[in-house]
């Protein structure tokens, strides 16, 4: 992996998507087409009368790389959708934003307040670069039991500790351990 450059010479900007620890081009239309599906799962989620959607609707549920047993108020959206793992009694109150251009993992009976964000993507530090779409993204993991309050920010690289609590509004840039409360901006061990 490269700070300041591209790398993965010879492979295709899906190729480097998928790879997941090189620089790739956001806007290239292969990948911009594996959005597509989630943008219509996320529409049909939001849009679908609330007694009809349950915990989720149909198409996204199907999208999702792992959801069985969560429940994801509306609005929600999420990138890619196939790299999102939910497991058994995640709540995610309305307005989460997942940019899963890596895989995001939360695990069980973990729950995102109101306008949570997980971010994977960091587009280039170099203008020219991140004017030509490149961007890399990393994983994110939530473990067991966290609590993520409203408007809160996570982004990529991190794992959240089974049982961790992240304040309303905080913005994590670093791990945090198993059972600790963290907030502010950069989210600081409280």
């Amino acid at each position: 992996m490269s700070g300041d450059g591209i790398t993965g010479d010879g492979c295709s900007e899906l190729e480097k998507f998928r790879a997941g620890s090189t620089w790739y081009d956001g806007m290239d239309p292969e990948i911009d087409a594996l959005r597509a599906p989630a943008r219509r799962a996320c529409w049909a989620h939001n849009t679908l009368d609330p007694d009809a959607r349950g915990a989720m609707a149909p198409a996204l549920r199907d999208l999702l790389g792992a959801a069985e047993g969560a429940f994801l108020e509306a609005p929600f959206h999420c990138a890619y959708g196939f790299n999102l793992y939910l497991a058994p009694g995640v709540y995610m109150n309305s307005g989460c934003v997942v940019l899963d251009c890596a895989e995001v993992r939360i695990g069980a009976r973990t729950m995102l307040g109101p306008q949570v964000k997980l971010l994977c993507p960091e587009h280039h530090h170099d203008p020219q670069l991140r004017g030509a779409g490149q961007e890399i993204a990393r994983p994110i993991t939530l473990g067991a039991d966290v609590w993520i309050g409203a408007g809160a920010i996570v982004l990529g690289g991190v794992t959240i500790g089974d049982g961790a609590i992240v304040a309303a509004g905080a913005v994590v840039t670093r791990d945090v351990a198993p059972g600790a409360k963290v907030a502010g901006v950069p989210a600081r061990v409280m």
